[in-house]
């Protein structure tokens, strides 16, 4: 009887943590929006980033959080298979949100420490944004090939972190020829 008990409660977790995994990698529904999910999950990262710009979040917290998302979020999309139509479905949106972190949490922590206007990290954050939704759109080599042939978490995640790391390398690039950094 005990056992039984036992065993009933450890379904009742795994079928919570499926649920709360659902919502993490959907971004609490996002995912489910008919109609581009990813670039309103983008947007919605890009909102978020500049709101915790202004009240001063500090970037290490943003980082700790991004690490767990990452490897929580590797976890679950590989848990869930099964729960969506493919690996790699419309739905899952989280690897938009960390894929659109690398460039926007880069200039954050740069411009934190320089204490950089709201108005020009409120510019960053949206050509941040436009490359990212470009290289994620488009995907170049290697992203092409990690999207094609990667079908696990990692394989979802890492696709959207390199259009991300190809954002900041060119819009790091404009700004030193710009001059501001």
């Amino acid at each position: 009887m005990k056992k039984l008990l036992h065993v009933k409660l450890f379904h009742q977790f795994i079928n919570m943590n499926k649920k709360i995994g659902k919502l993490v990698v959907t971004m609490f529904g996002i995912g489910s929006i008919k109609y581009f999910p990813g670039t309103f999950a983008s947007a919605i990262t890009a909102t978020m980033y500049l709101f915790f710009y202004m009240i001063k979040v500090n970037y290490f917290a943003l980082i700790l959080i991004n690490l767990f998302l990452f490897v929580y979020s590797t976890w679950m999309i590989n848990n869930l298979e099964g729960e969506f139509d493919e690996i790699d479905s419309k739905q899952i949106v989280i690897d938009e949100f960390l894929g659109q972190s690398i460039p926007i949490l880069f200039f954050y922590i740069i411009f934190y420490e320089g204490s950089v206007s709201n108005n020009f990290f409120s510019i960053m954050v949206f050509l941040s944004f436009i490359g990212f939704r470009f290289f994620d759109i488009l995907k170049p080599y290697p992203i092409n090939h990690v999207d094609k042939n990667m079908k696990n978490g990692f394989g979802v995640i890492l696709d959207d972190l390199i259009a991300g790391f190809f954002t900041l390398i060119v819009l790091y690039i404009c700004i030193i020829f710009y001059g501001q950094i």
